[in-house]
């Protein structure tokens, strides 16, 4: 009995990953081109956070001529949310943000865009990493893991499973068989070949020249439900799906080395990464990470609610990733947004301090550059949903107009209207009394 009969009785219907190489073919783009991929899980409402990376995302991609993905990494499906995953799309496509290919999109060549639906692919992966002797069965249990911790910590060594500590690593191939045709309960894991005293060199695109450990884990790669974790997952689908440039939370770099060992076990080139810092708030005389937890605003949704229009919203996000943007905006201020000239090298490596007061201050410039045809459409569509006494002020659509119209177009256009919230109390003087036989003329 060898590794591959092994590998046959895990998977036996997993196909060859000459297959998968067939199916998804190399995309055809221009030289520069980046494909670009927003990556969210779907446990919850769409950070604030999250937004900004998709619009780097998409904006990358759209200045090289090359294509943005949103995936949908849904493997963990203890922790999701119901209806998350189109909750997420539907955010996206208020801000305008939607990628040109995502659970959207089925029709496209390199879906299944969620990931519990590609459950086949990442499975003829692990299969072939077990037959080339790269990953093994493990059998411990929950107890036996809180064992091997306890001895670590004892011992004031590194926790984790690696080294000495990997139990079922060098498992005799006829036991392994034997407790799977038992019916033992299994988990896939990863055989590492990293040693953590050498170093690894990582340039960044965002941070730059970073020299981290090498991986020496045996991480899991199939849980026990047959669904990968994220590390393997993301390495499959970003080769598949063509990904070379990731941008995504900082709070990964000290995954880059497990990441970057996977692509290369597996025979894949690994994409640039960017990693962003998060976004931060003052809490006292502290900063600390915009919390979903704590943070009304942490919420992409929270915005419409209040009444910040999409436009003034990416137009502040735009300014927290690349510091020349304002300058650029008071330079060509009817220009579109997407001809800034975005550079990943210009964002922080420091995370920006969120400011409720800035954004509207942008808010409020942003909406003065709008006709009143544009005021009056999305304000009366944000009323609908959530002011029913601003719908009745702006029924009469031409005095309205008229309302809204006055010192707007000019050169310096009035800036007294941050948010459709404020809109009622803004406009309320012009619906005196006195007024009233002015509308009922016209």
């Amino acid at each position: 009995m060898d590794r591959k009969d092994l590998a046959n009785l895990i998977f036996p219907d997993a196909k060859p990953v000459e297959y998968y190489e067939e199916k998804y073919k190399v995309r055809d783009l221009p030289e520069g081109a980046l494909v670009t991929r927003y990556a969210p899980s779907p446990t919850g409402f769409n950070h604030i956070g999250g937004v900004m990376q998709a619009m780097i995302s998409q904006t990358i991609a759209k200045q090289t001529g090359g294509v943005s993905i949103v995936r949908i990494e849904d493997t963990d499906q203890k922790r999701e949310v119901e209806n998350a995953a189109e909750q997420i799309m539907e955010n996206l496509r208020d801000f305008d943000l939607l990628p040109d290919e995502s659970i959207w999109t089925p029709e496209k060549t390199y879906g299944p865009y969620r990931q519990s639906e590609r459950k086949e692919l990442y499975q003829a992966f692990a299969k072939s990493l077990i037959e080339k002797g790269l990953a093994y069965p493990c059998f411990c249990t929950p107890e036996d893991l809180d064992k091997i911790r306890t001895n670590q910590e004892a011992a004031k060594e590194r926790t984790g499973y690696y080294g000495k500590w990997t139990k079922c690593r060098n498992m005799p191939i006829d036991m392994a068989y034997e407790k799977i045709k038992n019916g033992d309960p299994y988990i896939i894991r990863f055989r590492s070949n990293g040693n953590p005293d050498r170093k690894i060199k990582h340039k960044d695109v965002i941070k730059g020249n970073i020299d981290m450990p090498e991986n020496d884990q045996d991480v899991v790669i199939i849980k026990s439900d047959g669904l990968p974790t994220f590390h393997f997952a993301h390495a499959i689908d970003d080769h598949f799906m063509g990904v070379n440039l990731v941008n995504r939370s900082d709070e990964w770099i000290p995954s880059v080395p497990l990441h970057l060992q996977l692509f290369y076990t597996l025979g894949f080139k690994a994409p640039k990464y960017a990693h962003t810092a998060p976004m931060m708030k003052l809490d006292g005389d502290s900063r600390r990470k915009l919390s979903k937890r704590k943070d009304p605003e942490a919420n992409a949704a929270y915005y419409w609610e209040i009444g910040i229009p999409k436009e003034s919203v990416k137009e502040y996000l735009m300014n927290i990733a690349n510091s020349n943007f304002e300058i650029w905006r008071r330079q060509n201020p009817d220009i579109p947004m997407e001809e800034f000239p975005f550079d990943l090298k210009k964002m922080g490596v420091a995370g920006a301090l969120f400011d409720m007061v800035k954004l509207l201050d942008v808010s409020k410039n942003t909406i003065s550059r709008f006709t009143a045809e544009k005021v009056y459409n999305e304000a009366y569509e944000w009323a609908k949903r959530y002011d029913e006494e601003l719908v009745e002020m702006l029924d009469n659509k031409e005095y309205a107009l008229k309302v809204l119209g006055i010192e707007r177009g000019n050169e310096k256009p009035r800036k007294d209207i941050a948010k459709w919230s404020d809109l009622k109390e803004n406009i309320a003087y012009m619906y005196d009394e006195e007024f009233d036989k002015i509308k009922n003329n016209l």
